[in-house]
C-alpha cells in the first residue's frame, strides 16, 4: 500500500493532477458567467436609465396658433376641441370679472399656446393698449388684463395742405386715421371743411410702435401744430396729476370747450342757419334755425358736448332724430340720420364726441346730410356764432412740468428741415 502512496516531495503524476485541472477550468468557467452576467445585467440598466433619460428629457411637444377673430367666432368654437364643456363655463365665470368673454371683437389678433397637443394659454387683444391673458392653473385657469408691449419711435410728420387735411395726409406717406386725430383734437377751434384754405400746414409728434418687429401702427399724438389761414394753433399732450391726459395750448389752456366747432369732421355746409329759407322740397318759405353738413351715408356724427339724451327716434319730417339736454339749459338736435349709434336711446348719458348716428336721407330729405340744431333755453341759436369757454386749463402746481413738456415737443418738431415729410429717432423712455 506504502507504494500507492507519492512521496512528500514528489510532484503528483498527471493522472492525480486532472482532477485538480478540471476544478479550475469549472471555477474560471463560473466566473466569466458570472461577469458576462454582471456586465450584460449592467448594461441593460445603464440601458433602461438611458432611456428614461430620454423619455423625461425630450422636450414636451410645443406648438404656437396665431392667427384672427373670425366674424361670428367664440372662445367656444374656437377652444372646443381642447377644453369640456364644463372647462369653457368656468373659463367665462373666472373671466368676467376681469373681461367678459362676450365682449371679445372680431378681427382681434390672439396666440394660442399648446403643450402635447393640451391647453397651455391663450392671449387675445382687448384693444390696442390691453391684451386679455389667459392661463391654465392647476385644474381652473388665471385670467388677467395685461399692457401690450411695443418698442416705440418718436416720428414728426409734416406737411402743406393742397386741398383737404386727408390728401395731403396720404400725400406724404401717412394714414386718413391720423388725420382723423388730428382734427379731432383742433376740433374745438378748426372747421376742417369750412375754415380750411390751401397752403394751411401741419406738425405733428407721433408714436410709431412696433409689436414682434412689425409696425403696430400709432400710439399717442404727442404735440401738434396747424397754421389755418395763418393763425397758429398748438395742442400739447399733458396729464395735469390726477386728471386724465387731455391736449393744452403753448400757454396751458385746455383746447377741449364747452362745444365742438362740428358735428361732423369732414363735411361740406350745404344749407346754413335761416330764418326765411325755402324749403327744397315744399317749396314753401319756412325758419331753418338748423346748419345742414352734407356728408356721405354713413359718416358718423359726434354729439358737440356732454349731456343727456332726452329723445331718440323716429318723426315725420325730421326722420331718425337725437336730442341731447346739456347744462346751462342748451340743447342740440340731429336730423335725418340713416341710423342710431349704439345704445343710444332717452335717458342715455353720452360724451362730448361720442357717436350718436349716422348721416342718412331719411325723413322730409334730398339728400344724405345732417340737419345740426343748438337751442337755448328753448330759443334757437345759429351754431356757427356760439362761443364756447374752455375746460380747465393745467393747474399752477404742475404748470413747470408742462412748460418742460412744450419746450422738449418744440425742439423736437423743430431739429427737422421743414421740407422733411417725416423723420425717426428712437424713443428710450415713454414719454408723458
Amino acid at each position: 500500500m506504502l507504494s500507492d502512496v507519492n512521496p512528500p516531495n514528489q510532484s503528483p503524476t498527471p493522472r492525480n493532477r486532472r482532477p485538480l485541472k478540471r476544478l479550475i477550468l469549472a471555477l474560471g468557467l463560473a466566473g466569466v458567467l458570472v461577469a458576462g452576467t454582471l456586465l450584460t445585467g449592467g448594461h441593460r440598466e445603464r440601458g433602461d436609465v438611458r432611456d428614461s433619460e430620454k423619455k423625461g428629457a425630450a422636450a414636451a411637444e410645443e406648438k404656437t396658433i396665431e392667427g384672427s377673430i373670425k366674424p361670428g367666432e367664440t372662445i367656444s368654437s374656437l377652444l372646443g376641441t381642447l377644453l369640456t364643456p364644463a372647462e369653457i363655463h368656468e373659463l367665462a365665470q373666472s373671466s368676467r370679472p376681469v373681461f367678459p368673454l362676450r365682449n371679445i371683437c372680431a378681427d382681434s389678433a390672439y396666440r394660442l399656446s399648446l403643450v402635447d397637443g393640451g391647453f397651455r394659454n391663450f392671449t387675445c387683444d382687448i384693444d390696442d393698449d390691453e391684451q386679455l391673458v389667459i392661463k391654465r392653473d392647476g385644474d381652473g385657469f388665471s385670467v388677467s388684463r395685461e399692457p401690450i408691449h411695443y418698442k416705440v419711435e418718436l416720428v414728426t410728420v409734416k406737411g402743406t395742405i393742397d386741398s383737404s387735411l386727408f390728401e395731403a395726409m396720404v400725400k406724404i406717406g401717412e394714414s386718413e386715421g391720423l388725420a382723423i386725430r388730428l382734427a379731432d383734437i383742433f376740433a374745438w377751434d378748426i372747421d376742417f371743411f369750412k375754415d380750411i384754405q390751401q397752403g394751411d400746414t401741419f406738425e405733428a409728434v407721433v408714436e410709431r410702435r412696433y409689436r414682434d418687429g412689425k409696425p403696430a401702427g400709432d400710439g399717442r399724438l404727442l404735440a401738434a401744430r396747424f397754421v389755418n389761414q395763418g393763425e397758429l394753433y398748438q395742442a400739447f399732450y399733458f396729464q395735469d396729476g390726477d386728471r386724465s391726459p387731455d391736449y393744452y395750448d403753448e400757454k396751458g389752456r385746455s383746447l377741449r370747450k364747452a362745444f365742438l366747432k362740428a358735428p361732423l369732421a369732414f363735411s361740406r355746409i350745404s344749407s346754413g342757419y335761416s330764418m326765411r329759407r325755402r324749403h327744397p322740397i315744399t317749396r314753401r318759405i319756412r325758419p331753418h334755425p338748423a346748419i345742414d353738413y352734407a356728408a356721405p351715408t354713413g359718416t358718423p356724427i359726434h354729439t358737440v358736448s356732454d349731456g343727456v339724451v332726452t329723445f331718440a327716434a323716429y318723426k315725420r319730417y325730421n326722420g331718425n332724430c337725437v336730442k341731447v339736454r346739456h347744462p346751462n339749459g342748451w340743447l342740440t338736435m340731429y336730423n335725418h340720420m340713416s341710423r342710431f349709434g349704439k345704445g343710444i336711446r332717452g335717458g342715455k348719458k353720452v360724451q362730448q364726441g361720442q357717436v350718436i348716428g349716422y348721416v342718412g336721407t331719411t325723413g322730409l330729405s334730398t339728400g344724405p346730410h345732417l340737419d345740426f340744431r343748438m337751442y337755448k333755453n328753448g330759443a334757437p341759436v345759429n351754431p356757427l356764432k356760439v362761443k364756447s369757454p374752455p375746460a380747465r386749463p393745467v393747474s399752477r402746481a404742475n404748470m413747470a412740468a408742462f412748460r418742460e413738456t412744450v419746450a422738449d415737443r418744440v425742439a423736437f418738431m423743430e431739429r427737422w428741415p421743414k421740407n422733411t415729410a417725416q423723420a425717426t429717432v428712437p424713443s428710450h423712455k415713454r414719454p408723458m
